[in-house]
Order: structure tokens, then sequence, then C-alpha cells
């Protein structure tokens, strides 16, 4: 199912920059074009597919322009992750350089004047908000009927607001310091968890629907709040015990960048007072090196923590199951979005 919708939507993708190539055709915009082609190029389009089978679940036949439409939300997630590595200080995006890493490098080969870092960010954010634009247009002229598009434009509208609302959080968390386990889930679920699986599964439902009932709704919440936040859960696993080689990025990141994660906050919880000493003492450091970064996971390991949130993740994952049962969309979408569930809360990238 994954692969049907992937290729289909990795189609409509190239369909439509390659449209854009003309507005961007000065040879000084081929690096911003270049980061636009290789920040599209992975991913599993996981919120595509959900787009895809809310639309199917709902009565949605065959029509192309829904994976246009779809795909809409892969410039959306390019936007939020070149924007996020900015605000994370990462220096690796799916394997490669960050984008803000690959303008400054480009600055610095260059030997321009100013600071290259500065550079380096300010270029980010442009591309973030390009992307952000695109992706808008991209929804907008998808071909869809004007019907569907007029009955899910709200929910389109919302979902970025509470994406943007949901980043900011994120930096307010860091911040703080707070960490709560509800501090924690607010972030997950408003950061990741809505705009990745809740909302891309209403916006199929409301696309085929043509309107906003309650059962989409109480689908959306019961289903798509449960495996959205069991997502993030996943990610913020990822972020710390992940293998480099499949995550692309540097092992224990997250820890290095501070993450107030329910992970840290189950830790903080349990630890005994020198291990939280340890953790507060070493958590957020940037210059972290491999040996604590060990002992921080040792630390979570050994707190329960890391097994807490797998059974989190369990949990959530069950009860998203359950609301399928009676579910009135079709068994295909049925089928079809708890393999994706499994598949979005079992990733290993």
């Amino acid at each position: 199912m994954l692969d049907t919708v992937r290729s289909e939507v990795d189609r409509s993708l190239r369909k439509f920059i390659d449209r854009q190539r003309p507005l961007v055709s000065a040879p000084e915009l081929a690096p911003l074009v270049a980061a636009v082609d290789d920040f599209l190029g992975g991913g599993k389009r996981l919120r595509p597919a959900f787009c895809y089978w809310g639309w199917r679940g709902a009565g949605g036949g065959g029509d192309p322009a829904l994976f246009t439409a779809a795909a809409s939300l892969e410039l959306l997630q390019a936007s939020a992750l070149a924007h996020d590595d900015v605000m994370d200080a990462s220096d690796l995006r799916r394997g490669m350089p960050s984008a803000h890493r690959r303008f400054q490098a480009l600055h610095e080969k260059a030997g321009w004047h100013g600071s290259a870092e500065q550079f380096g960010e300010g270029a980010a954010i442009l591309l973030g908000n390009l992307l952000l634009v695109w992706s808008g247009e991209m929804w907008r002229t998808s071909g869809l009927p004007p019907a569907s598009l007029a009955a899910a434009q709200p929910v389109y509208d919302h979902m970025r607001t509470e994406l943007m609302c949901g980043q900011y959080l994120d930096l307010l968390e860091q911040a703080h310091g707070e960490n709560t386990f509800e501090s924690a889930l607010r972030v997950a679920l408003f950061k990741s968890g809505k705009y990745s699986v809740e909302h891309p599964l209403r916006l199929g439902l409301v696309l085929a629907a043509q309107e906003r009932t309650p059962w989409i709704d109480r689908l959306c919440e019961e289903y798509g709040r449960n495996v959205g936040i069991a997502f993030q859960l996943r990610d913020d696993i990822l972020g710390v015990f992940g293998d480099p080689a499949e995550t692309g990025k540097p092992a224990g990141d997250d820890l290095r960048e501070g993450k107030r994660t329910m992970l840290i906050a189950r830790t903080l919880a349990a630890a005994s007072p020198a291990q939280a000493e340890e953790v507060r003492r070493t958590f957020g450091d940037p210059a972290l090196d491999g040996a604590g970064i060990d002992r921080l996971r040792r630390i979570i390991e050994e707190t329960g923590a890391l097994d807490g949130c797998e059974e989190m993740i369990k949990d959530y994952l069950a009860e998203a199951m359950h609301s399928l049962d009676d579910a009135p969309i079709t068994p295909e979408a049925r089928a079809a979005l708890a393999d994706l569930a499994v598949a979005a809360t079992s990733r290993r990238t």
C-alpha cells in the first residue's frame, strides 16, 4: 500500500516541481532548487498515505488529482524540516547536510562577505518559506473538484496553523525546561501527531465526503490522535537510540539538543538523585561526546523510561485499532489504516 502511494506521490511532486522550475531558473537560484530536490527525495510518504486512505475510506475513487493534493503534504513536511533544523541547530537531515549547513558551506566555499552561518540560516528559512508557499499552491491547483477543495480548505488551514503553533510550543518547552508528562504529550500531539496523522486523514475523508461530519471528527480524534502521539513517541525513541545509518542523524542527537520529550520526562520522574543530577548536568550539552550519550542512554534504560514509552506506544496503538472496528469506512480502508498505524509506530527511520 505504501509503495503504491509513494510512487504516485513522487510522480506528482516531480511534475509540480518541474512546472515551477521556470519561475526559479536564474543561475543564482540553482542551489535553492537543488535543495528542494534533495529535501523531497526521501521519506515514506506517510502523510499522503493517511490522506489517500481517508479518501478511499469515505468512498473516493481513483482520481489522480487526489495524489497531487496529498503530495502537497510532503512540501509542508519539507518546509517544517528546513525550519526545524535551523531551530535545533541540526547538522544532518536524512544523512545529508541540513539546509542551513549546506548553504553555509556554499558561502564558505565561495568566499562571500559576511557571516557564512547567518547566510546559511537565512537561506534555509527562505527555503522553508518557499516550500510552504508551494504546498498551498499544489493543494489549490491539484485538480480536485472545487466543492471538495472548498470543504477541506478549513482543515488544511487549521493543520498549518497548528503545525506552526506546535513548533513554538516545542521551543517554549526547551526554554522553560518544564518537561512534565502533560507538557511532553502536548508537544507530541501539536508538533507532530496532528499534522502527521489526524489532519491528513481528515483531509482525505472530507475531500471525498465534501463535508465535515461528526463521524469523521470522531474517527480522526480516536484513531488519528492516538496514532499521531505514538508516531511522535517512536520518533523520540529514535532520536536517542536510533541507528544513524537508518535515521540519517547522529546518534543521540536529541540528547545534545536538549529535547524535552516524554522519554526524558519519564527518566527524571523515576531517576535516583544521582541519576537526575547526571541528566540535568549533561542533557542539552552540544559538546556531549559518545561516552556521555552512552551514560544518558543507560540511565534512560535503568529508570524504565524506555520500556515505559514502548508500553505507551502499544497502548495508543491498541486504542487506535479499537476505534477502527465500528468506523463507517470501506473494509479496504479499514485494513489499510490498521497497517499504516503499525508502519507509523514501528518504523526505524
